[in-house]
């Protein structure tokens, strides 16, 4: 991509990022980048179509993938707490805004897949992650997909909180939310009788 389309495309991301999707118009953009709507045109079809150029560009993805969640220790608590901090040191507040604004349902249906893609990489991994302390006989047997689910949920609540309202919502801190929560999940498991038995 030429150095005047990634001007484009970056100017793109960071006014849906700051105003959605819908707010952001294609001269907008052209003034953001220094450029004139004419060329912009060129360049591009459109607004969506700078979007999804810069949904196809690593700079503007978080890089949560299953590698995020490699260094596994074992120990159910600290492996717990890596799962949060990984997602949490990725999922900045500006990614969770540009997130936002990406749900417009104008491009919604182009850019599903791509929002997706960081729920799926950790429930699917905390799921695995569950499955081989199973194997290890370090875990019975459990609902492993709600189990991922619910520190998912707690994840993503608090990162999402955080960027809305930084303290105003809640001053804990990341590392007293962090701890807390992986806390009250493992004394709810240890409890968790399973009721098919």
């Amino acid at each position: 991509m030429d150095d005047t389309s990634q001007r484009i495309v970056d100017a793109a991301m960071e006014l849906i990022r700051d105003k959605g999707y819908v707010a952001t118009t294609t001269k907008d953009i052209a003034k953001q980048a220094g450029v004139n709507e004419c060329t912009l045109f060129r360049k591009f079809a459109g607004k969506k179509d700078i979007v999804l150029a810069g949904i196809d560009q690593e700079k503007w993805r978080a890089d949560v993938t299953p590698l995020a969640f490699e260094n596994v220790t074992w120990d159910l608590r600290s492996d717990l707490e890596m799962f949060m901090n990984a997602y949490m040191d990725r999922i900045t507040p500006d990614f969770v805004n540009l997130s936002i604004g990406l749900r417009a349902p104008q491009i919604y249906e182009e850019t599903a897949p791509f929002i997706m893609m960081i729920p799926k990489a950790f429930v699917s991994s905390l799921i695995r992650y569950f499955e081989q302390m199973e194997e290890k006989g370090k875990l019975n047997h459990g609902s492993y997909e709600s189990w991922a689910m619910t520190i998912f949920s707690a994840t993503f609540g608090y990162t999402f909180l955080k960027a809305s309202f930084d303290d105003s919502l809640s001053k804990i801190s990341r590392h007293d939310y962090v701890r807390d929560s992986v806390r009250v999940f493992l004394e709810g498991i240890g409890r968790w009788e399973n009721p098919e038995q």
